[in-house]
């Protein structure tokens, strides 16, 4: 029995890391899993909770194949370690944080993949982003204007995240376990 890669993308700052971490404390009574995401950003930086690494460290990983899945972004490296696989292999359904950029490669590595897309108004990530604090004024510019450079993926399970943080949440939750 093969669990389902749920492949979830959007844009910054529309509550991709909150809906996974509401997810994450309600969703394994249902079999589903979160993965860490590896990525050479400090622990302390806020946010989704990663796998803090330095770039060696990534590297090294990377170079002895210990990751599913890589890219770049922002200046950062980002990894799906290879521990996905196991869970999927032992009919887990697992949910990753991945990257719009990195979604062909990932459809490679993982052809049963279900591309989910967390989306929120412009004015709602506009405003998470500068909440966040770590982005300039430019930075969060520039992701903005980003918001529409990738069309919605064939197939996507689409989750608007403007109000409640639960319902939305529940909506992906729902989501995964009425597939099956």
């Amino acid at each position: 029995m093969s669990g389902h890669l749920y492949y979830v993308m959007g844009p910054s700052g529309a509550g991709k890391d909150s809906v996974l971490a509401w997810v994450r404390e309600h969703g394994a009574a249902h079999g589903v899993l979160c993965a860490h995401r590896y990525i050479t950003r400090p622990a302390h930086a806020g946010g989704e909770n990663h796998v803090a690494l330095s770039e060696q460290e990534f590297l090294s990983r990377e170079q002895r194949g210990l990751f599913a899945l890589t890219w770049q972004a922002h200046g950062l490296h980002y990894g799906i370690g290879n521990e996905v696989a196991h869970w999927l292999a032992r009919g887990a359904d697992v949910l990753v944080n991945g990257s719009r950029g990195a979604l062909d490669t990932a459809r490679e590595r993982f052809p049963g993949l279900r591309p989910v897309l967390i989306t929120a108004s412009t004015q709602s990530i506009a405003k998470r982003l500068a909440a966040r604090g770590r982005e300039t004024e430019a930075d969060i510019a520039k992701r903005l204007a980003r918001i529409d450079a990738y069309p919605t993926p064939p197939e996507s399970v689409v989750i608007h995240n403007d109000g409640c943080l639960a319902e939305a949440g529940a909506a992906l939750l729902h989501a995964i376990t009425s597939a099956h």
